[in-house]
């Protein structure tokens, strides 16, 4: 069952109660299929009002299997044993009673609903009032000595009167829940109930169809080729007038239109006989008597006026290639002793075998020396990873002594401040350049295709430190405070030391700290060296 149907049960019966219809609010609490230990408290209380003990017995028998701890429900249950002379099981019910009290002295049930507080001093009068029943005089005289120790509403006066009772050996009446007073729903929810229209009606601000006065929602209309024009019934057709004969504005807010013009009626005539209407984009008053019912298709015509309307998208076949048109004078032919090749293909391309891609030999560079193009050939492109990313073209058996200070001119740092690495062919660690103090290495030796990639790193932070081996980062890692190291994914981090098992120090882009090391796997094992 849904929560809002039984709210609204629970509701209806609610005020059956309050009309004092028993009957009424029973037959709206038997439509709820999945009842809560409130709906049957209130049950219990419709058929106590009946006179019908039985049934609310059994309600309550109900409502305590649905919540056991509910003190009131035991509290009303023992005032009924007492009814029917089950004593010992209403004496049981008391102390389930006082014991669900939890040692408070009383329990508001405003907040589930029930505007009624039950106090611990209640509880122990019925208690005495079951001993009364039994004959107990002596048990039921000191269950109310401990009653007078409990503080709460109305109990001096109902003590003092229980005790003469119990002097005379009367059997006392006991205390129940008053009638009329059931579990309530929340108010809130109650106004939940009821539909709510929280967007409201769509209505229309602007729009290019005259007089549109469209609310509400519709489907897409289905787009043909061509224009889009909105349909239009005659209501609308019949509110296009052309105007008879020229009307010179005469007053404020009056039109000043010429003869056979067209317009469209805005509002509704006045007394003056004069009615609000739109032309050339702006709204007026003109005499009604001028207006004349004007003939909208033929005036919409499409063979006389362009098309009007919301134009289709454009369709997504993709243009054809226009049709190559042949010269028909034939290329002037040269003679193969005068045929020389283009200047892309010198002698490098002659070092390359039939069947394998082109190499850039050193003899081909040496060959090219004399022309401007075999200067440019010479030279290799050298992209540097830096904080930023900077190129510069060096000559290609540049030494890396001299590429390192170009480097260092670039970057405004002193070179001996500098480390130049690359990456090998298949591999994810950078290494760093081999010799770059020996004489006769350059930087032909790691040139790929005329580019050289290097990544440049300041080395103020690994001085007198030595790198033990090399790792690559599995994954981005943030410093997790001062001391941590911060990387990303793929860069190289030089380890420097082993704190433990599970953590590492390390080297990456200047800075020095620790990390765990599964973030980053080992490649290579023979990178040992010391600055």
């Amino acid at each position: 069952m849904l929560y809002n149907e039984l709210l609204g049960l629970w509701n209806e019966s609610v005020q059956a109660v309050d009309a004092k219809d028993w009957e009424g609010a029973l037959a709206k609490l038997e439509q709820i299929t999945e009842p809560t230990s409130r709906t049957h408290f209130n049950a219990a209380l419709a058929h106590l009002a009946l006179g019908q003990t039985d049934m609310a017995l059994r309600s309550l028998d109900f409502t305590i299997a649905k919540d056991e701890r509910l003190a009131v429900a035991f509290f009303q249950r023992a005032a009924l044993m007492m009814q029917v002379d089950r004593l010992e099981e209403a004496l049981s019910d008391c102390i389930w009673a006082q014991k669900h009290m939890r040692g408070n002295v009383v329990i508001d049930y405003r907040q589930l609903g029930l505007r009624y507080k039950l106090y611990s001093w209640q509880v122990l009068y019925n208690a005495a009032a079951v001993y009364s029943r039994m004959g107990q005089w002596e048990q039921a005289m000191d269950i109310l000595l401990s009653a007078t120790q409990e503080r709460g509403q109305g109990r001096v006066g109902n003590i003092e009167v229980a005790f003469k009772s119990i002097e005379r050996k009367e059997a006392l009446n006991p205390l129940m829940v008053p009638e009329g007073l059931v579990f309530r729903p929340r108010k809130q929810e109650i106004e939940q109930l009821h539909q709510r229209d929280f967007l409201g009606k769509a209505k229309v601000i602007s729009s290019m169809i005259p007089n549109d006065d469209f609310g509400g929602f519709e489907p897409l209309r289905q787009q043909k080729p061509g224009f889009y024009e909105p349909k239009t019934d005659g209501a609308q057709e019949s509110r296009y007038m052309r105007v008879r004969v020229p009307y010179m504005a005469r007053g404020p807010g009056q039109l000043t239109v010429p003869g056979g013009a067209m317009v469209f009626l805005f509002g509704e005539e006045d007394r003056d006989g004069m009615i609000n209407v739109i032309h050339d984009g702006q709204r007026g008053l003109l005499p009604l008597s001028l207006l004349e019912p004007a003939d909208v298709k033929k005036s919409r015509s499409r063979k006389n006026h362009l098309p009007s309307g919301i134009p289709l998208p454009p369709e997504l076949k993709p243009p054809s290639r226009p049709p190559t048109q042949r010269s028909s004078a034939a290329p002037p032919r040269v003679s193969p002793s005068t045929e020389t090749p283009p200047p892309s293909y010198n002698t490098a391309t002659h070092a390359q075998s039939a069947s394998g891609p082109p190499r850039y030999t050193a003899n081909a560079a040496s060959s090219q020396a004399g022309s401007p193009q075999g200067e440019e050939a010479g030279s290799v492109v050298v992209k540097v990873h830096f904080t930023y990313n900077i190129a510069l073209s060096v000559p290609l058996y540049t030494p890396y002594h001299e590429l390192k200070e170009r480097i260092a001119e670039k970057v405004g740092h002193s070179a001996s401040q500098l480390r130049l690495r690359h990456k090998q062919h298949g591999s994810r660690v950078l290494t760093p350049l081999p010799g770059e103090v020996e004489p006769g290495r350059s930087v032909q030796e790691v040139t790929e295709a005329g580019r050289v990639t290097l990544w440049c790193q300041r080395e103020d932070a690994l001085a007198n430190r030595t790198i033990l081996y090399q790792m690559v980062a599995l994954y981005d890692y943030a410093a997790q405070g001062p001391e941590d190291l911060e990387f990303s994914e793929g860069d190289t981090i030089d380890i420097l030391g082993e704190v433990n098992q599970e953590w590492l120090e390390g080297h990456c882009a200047g800075n020095i700290g620790i990390f765990p090391c599964c973030f980053a796997y080992r490649e290579n094992n023979n990178i040992i060296q010391e600055f």
